[in-house]
């Protein structure tokens, strides 16, 4: 938005600066003489002198004058004054009158004027797509995305992608995504890498994750890096999980170490992780320490370091309990021993009693860490409620947990502690994994086959909407319950 005839040194709060820049005439008695004549350029002119010296009666008097005489300039101003200092049924005369006459920017205004104030999305749509249809990039895009809250699922492809072959990275990121919520990888990858190549970090990190997903590990951390180097920290966090993959420690330290420094908690731990591995134990004890309290992991780490660098069992029986009361299994067996030590009874902890539902601590497998994070980015990408990535690995881990792949069908894994009798008398693998797992814990095969459909849609995006937060919450019970009467809950 720009207020016509200003100039950078406009002192207006609220008003912006002028999208064409014009020399100030010396004279101001002959304009105010041509002015009263009739003459509206001159009004025009009068009205932004007014304006540079704050005198917004004084603005408003030769706008109006100039408007009235025809200038355009001068009613897309006055429309900017109102929708600031007037009413917004004044603004929206003033733009309607500038947008008639065919300028793209108080079309663009006035549209924004309907949908917000008013409410009016059919008007709203009408002005935006006269401006898009006059090359303005920003109604383009404001038009996009309201053909997506509106359902209008072609017309939001089609403005995106005016948008965004205008120059609007954030269209074709969008339009990734749009892709990918359809199944279309390939397109999700050619809009994120245009929006990637353009200096969009976030695209950048979700095309990373897509080739990560995909096992296309060198593809994916060129992306990252790309990512990284504007700080995105997502993408420092994935370079450290390739480094500690290959087994290049001080990489992955120092990877982890810098996404840690912006606050992502897991690379707390995970630098905590590296820094134990190079036998850097005070550096472990720092990063482990700062992300104890949200971590349970992290908090059993950190309580194990404690007893073995320093013996220092009183702090060790606080963070194994603070673990303990989130569900780590590791924690709840170091309390276990550790409270005797001081004198006091396993008895006494509520947290060994009625333990909590389990904690998910096995390593997530980065391909679906991966599409765990592109599912819930798909889902927030508009301001939706969406599930936690961490949740969303465990549903993915828990069914390859209590299955697994033989042959390309389904068979269950019987080595982690299930009973060794197999499924069925003929055969090694059930060819209906989901009656079986049914047959086998006592659960409803309906929460089984939900818990399959909700995996199936964050594995292959297209197949049925996003899970809700709340979907995943009752999935994840199911999960859990599953793993529990399976005798797996220990991970």
């Amino acid at each position: 938005m720009t207020l016509v005839g200003a100039t950078e040194a406009t002192a207006w709060a609220g008003l912006p600066v002028p999208r064409t820049p014009e020399p100030l005439d010396p004279a101001e008695a002959n304009l105010v003489d041509r002015a009263r004549c009739g003459d509206r350029d001159a009004a025009h002119r009068l009205g932004r002198l007014c304006a540079e010296r704050d005198d917004r009666l004084g603005a408003r008097h030769w706008w109006e004058r100039a408007a009235r005489a025809g200038n355009v300039d001068s009613a897309y101003n006055l429309g900017l004054w109102h929708r600031t200092h007037g009413t917004t049924e004044e603004a929206i005369g003033w733009f309607e009158l500038a947008a008639g006459t065919g300028d793209a920017d108080a079309a663009t205004n006035l549209a924004s004027l309907l949908l917000e104030r008013r409410g009016d999305t059919d008007g709203a749509r009408t002005w935006f797509e006269r401006a898009a249809e006059d090359g303005s990039r920003h109604a383009a895009r404001r038009l996009a995305l309201l053909c997506e809250d509106q359902g209008d699922g072609m017309g939001a492809r089609r403005w995106h992608f005016r948008a965004a072959l205008d120059g609007d990275l954030r269209s074709a990121h969008d339009l990734g995504f749009l892709g990918y919520a359809a199944g279309d990888e390939a397109e999700a990858l050619h809009w994120w890498e245009y929006a990637a190549r353009g200096g969009h970090a976030e695209a950048a990190y979700d095309m990373a994750l897509l080739l990560h997903a995909a096992r296309d590990e060198k593809g994916a951390a060129a992306f990252y890096r790309l990512a990284a180097r504007a700080d995105h920290p997502g993408a420092a966090f994935r370079l450290g999980d390739l480094a500690l993959c290959r087994g290049d420690l001080p990489t992955a330290r120092a990877c982890f170490e810098r996404a840690a420094r912006t606050g992502r908690p897991d690379a707390r731990r995970m630098a905590g992780l590296a820094c134990t591995r190079m036998d850097d134990k005070p550096a472990a004890a720092h990063w482990y320490g700062q992300a104890a309290a949200d971590d349970p992991e992290a908090a059993f780490r950190f309580g194990l370091l404690l007893v073995a660098e320093h013996n220092d069992l009183k702090g060790a029986r606080h963070w194994f309990r603070r673990a303990a009361e989130r569900g780590h299994h590791g924690a709840m067996v170091e309390l276990r021993m550790l409270l005797p030590l001081l004198g006091a009874s396993p008895e006494a902890e509520e947290c060994l009693l009625d333990p909590p539902p389990p904690y998910w601590s096995r390593p997530a497998e980065p391909a679906q860490a991966a599409r765990a994070e592109l599912a819930v980015a798909a889902a927030r990408r508009r301001g939706d409620a969406a599930a936690e990535p961490a949740d969303l690995v465990e549903i993915l881990g828990t069914w390859d947990l209590v299955t697994g792949e033989l042959g390309g069908l389904p068979c269950f894994d019987l080595p982690i502690g299930a009973s060794s009798a197999a499924p069925d008398a003929d055969a090694a693998v059930p060819a209906d994994i989901v009656g079986w797992l049914a047959r086998a814990s006592g659960l409803h095969r309906a929460a089984i086959e939900h818990l399959a459909l909700v995996r199936a849609t964050l594995l292959r995006p297209g197949t049925a909407p996003w899970p809700t937060p709340a979907e995943v919450e009752h999935v994840l019970g199911t999960a859990r319950n599953l793993r529990g009467r399976l005798e797996l809950g220990r991970v």
